[in-house]
């Protein structure tokens, strides 16, 4: 994603309401994550999401009435007022928690579920367990726990994120691929031969549903399925077009080698659209969140009719969050409002027909 987004931008903050960010600068390294995203250029270049290649073609007479559309889905068994997703973005800092909770009381409010951001800090120093205890504030959504997939080649087994389920008082888990991010990364790991079998091995003896996500390069048709073939519930693509986390280790290296090499980088990985269409192509029943660079409801509304059971916003909602709760029920009402219209405009009454379009047409 660029620094300039789609959904309504919030410059400006309501009396009494302060941004959760501390003025000081810090060198922890989740709160230097959310500083970078708001205030660089980590955004990939030369490469987006792919959903301006696909265009709804309008409907005059959609025969339905718009009060009457429904957003409501089912994912993994669990009911949702709507097909969004807030995805998994940080925790690990009081300032960074205070964020979670923030997301966790607006995904309740409105109906999405919740990802947390990586709770492997958590799980290693106790002291840091209640930036990502979101329950008690989300009881009625569902919620995404979260871990580094590589984190299971240096230690980390199901206790670990039995553990991070535990403390997230989640519903699933999501392991995510990061492979680009850890090369860059100063504190980076990048043991990743044999990770398919331990993903196998987490998604077996773990009680809950186990996804694997990117972070913003992609997953092809051939890599999902050889994830579902190892007992993965759910597949996140979270595409290129949006975050670019080589760019966001850039700014956080003083290596001069690393920071140029990483520049490489911007255009890496695979478009959001692509993806879906993709996996979706490969698997037709596979459970399918899209993510990656999503601007607004009807990038949302395209990803659905592409195939993805969910549509996830990330950085496009960090900002609101971190400015105020209000700005952030804005942010989310907004996406709901655009989908909801883009399905008035094919006349989807509801997100079987959405999915089953033939009114997405690629351009």
């Amino acid at each position: 994603m660029s620094k300039t987004t789609s959904i309504a931008p919030h410059t400006a903050k309501p009396a009494g309401h302060q941004s959760l960010l501390p003025s000081s600068t810090t060198g922890e390294r989740k709160i230097e994550h959310v500083r970078l995203c708001l205030n660089e250029e980590v955004g990939a270049s030369g490469i987006t999401a792919g959903f301006e290649h696909y265009r709804f073609r309008h409907n005059a007479l959609p025969e339905l009435n718009y009060d009457e559309i429904s957003l409501q889905t089912v994912f993994l068994g669990r009911e949702l007022r709507t097909p969004l997703l807030i995805s998994s973005m940080t925790g690990g800092s009081a300032a960074t928690g205070a964020i979670n909770t923030r997301l966790a009381e607006a995904a309740e409010r409105r109906g999405w579920a919740l990802g947390v951001g990586s709770i492997r800090a958590a799980v290693e120093r106790s002291e840091l367990a209640a930036t990502f205890r979101v329950r008690d504030k989300a009881p009625g959504i569902p919620v995404i726990a979260n871990i580094g997939a590589v984190q299971l080649s240096y230690g980390f087994g199901v206790e670990e994120c039995r553990r991070a389920v535990e403390i997230a008082g989640a519903d699933w888990l999501v392991l995510h691929l990061n492979g680009i991010q850890e090369v860059f990364q100063p504190e980076g790991n990048t043991g990743f031969a044999d990770l398919l079998t331990r993903i196998g091995r987490v998604c077996r003896e773990l009680e809950i549903p186990v996804g694997v996500k990117e972070v913003g390069w992609g997953i092809d048709g051939e890599t999902a399925m050889r994830l579902y073939d190892a007992g993965v519930a759910f597949v996140d693509v979270a595409g290129a077009g949006g975050t670019s986390w080589s760019q966001v280790e850039k700014f956080r290296s003083s290596d001069p080698v690393r920071r140029a090499a990483a520049e490489a980088f911007a255009d890496w990985g695979i478009p959001t659209a692509e993806c879906i269409a993709e996996v979706r192509a490969a698997s037709k029943q596979g459970a399918l969140i899209g993510s990656g660079g999503l601007r607004h409801g009807v990038d949302a509304a395209k990803a659905l009719a592409l195939g993805a059971d969910l549509a996830g916003f990330g950085r496009n909602l960090l900002g609101p969050a971190v400015a105020s709760e209000e700005a952030l029920d804005q942010a989310l009402a907004q996406v709901e409002l655009e989908l909801r219209t883009a399905m008035f405009g094919i006349g989807a009454p509801d997100l079987a027909a959405l999915r089953g379009t033939h009114r997405l047409i690629r351009r």
